[in-house]
């Protein structure tokens, strides 16, 4: 239950007001966007008479949180103002002290927050401020704010990370020539974003196909970018070990995940060049067994994972129920052919009925470029 702790619920103009600093607060969130996993990406900004006297977000994990950034550019000015987080303040003391301590050290009077921490040992944060005399409202802007945890909140409950299916294609469905030809499918505005998604999510991921067909380099190419840890999932281990995801250069890491029992020799070659191997146990397709692979790196702290190739893993991912939210980016052109790849491969489900439903689908334009984007809706069961 969303706690309230104001007699009733705030007049229009409180109202009006939270969701305008919590927007403020959620701008903060952003700027921690792949550098705090596995915490989550926490805005924090504390408001007096209707200025904003400090800002703050979490920018690693093990350093300080939102709140407590917050806090500090408001120093004494804090006393009997309000602080607005995206998330729920913990209630924790894991590497760092509970949120809601600094709070009540620094004499705050209101807090806002957006959605509620799910975690078992760090919620109950609202309730604790509440209890202890402070005015608490949860629950502002709180979709916005659900949206933008997203990768945390489906570790937090899934534990596993939060799995984006990216793609590019022209307008007819195709992601690259029938002669296998894919550079470029889409415009340089385009290209450019998807560089800002390697940049906020934590690991990358490819099908061996793709990684021995464009060999990849899978880094990300922004000023100050940072690198994902590179995912190739390759059941027979494949990959050469002069491959450029390979690239030792990137101090982010390459993972192969491949079958229960990899050829030693091309295992050892694999790791004297720098990857980690990860053997798993086959699906009932034969190959990698992906729901093991999202839960081994669930497990290592990875929260989101962007895959981006080929049509063949993207099947298998969706066929098996754990895609989240899929980023489609569509180029003004059409290339035909029955042998052009698609962006989804493998058999497909046999009936209307079992398509993978999407909720609410943001469109947006890069250049000449259109961008769909939406969450899963639900995940249709295999015996519908």
């Amino acid at each position: 239950m969303t706690p309230i702790s104001e007699s009733h619920a705030p007049d229009p103009a409180v109202a009006a007001a939270d969701r305008r600093f919590m927007r403020l607060a959620l701008g903060q969130a952003r700027r921690g966007l792949g550098r705090s996993s596995p915490n989550p990406a926490v805005g924090a900004v504390v408001v007096r008479e209707g200025a904003v006297i400090g800002r703050g977000f979490h920018a690693r994990a093990g350093t300080p949180h939102a709140e407590v950034h917050a806090l500090a550019e408001a120093g004494a000015a804090a006393r009997g103002a309000t602080i607005y987080v995206s998330l729920e303040p913990c209630n924790h003391h894991g590497r760092t002290p509970p949120c809601t301590r600094a709070i009540l050290a620094a004499g705050i009077a209101r807090v806002v927050y957006g959605a509620s921490d799910p975690n078992p040992k760090a919620q109950g944060g609202g309730e604790f401020l509440h209890r202890a005399g402070l005015a608490v409202r949860g629950g502002v802007l709180e979709e916005a704010c659900r949206a933008e945890h997203r990768f945390f909140l489906t570790h937090v409950t899934r534990r596993r990370p939060h799995l984006i299916l990216k793609t590019a294609a022209t307008l007819d469905g195709r992601v690259a020539a029938a002669g296998g030809d894919s550079r470029w499918v889409t415009g340089p505005a385009a290209r450019r974003e998807v560089h800002r998604w390697r940049d906020w999510c934590d690991a990358i991921a490819v099908g061996i196909g793709t990684a021995l067909a464009d060999d990849p380099q899978l880094t990300c190419r922004l000023k100050g970018g940072r690198d994902p840890l590179r995912v190739i999932v390759d059941t027979a281990l494949r990959l050469p070990p002069g491959a450029k995801v390979l690239d030792p250069a990137s101090p982010a890491g390459c993972l192969v995940a491949c079958g229960p029992r990899p050829d030693p020799a091309r295992r050892a070659a694999l790791e004297a060049a720098g990857a980690q191997v990860l053997p798993l146990p086959l699906g009932d397709d034969g190959r990698v067994d992906l729901a093991a692979l999202l839960d081994e790196l669930g497990r290592r702290g990875v929260t989101s994972l962007l895959l981006e190739g080929g049509a063949g893993l993207a099947w298998g991912f969706v066929r098996a129920g754990l895609v989240d939210e899929v980023m489609y980016f569509f180029a003004p052109k059409l290339i035909g052919g029955a042998a052009a790849p698609g962006m989804i491969g493998g058999a497909g489900f046999a009936r209307m009925a079992e398509a993978l439903p999407l909720g609410r689908v943001r469109v947006r334009r890069f250049g000449d470029d259109l961008c769909l984007s939406a969450p899963v809706a639900t995940v249709p069961s295999q015996d519908a």
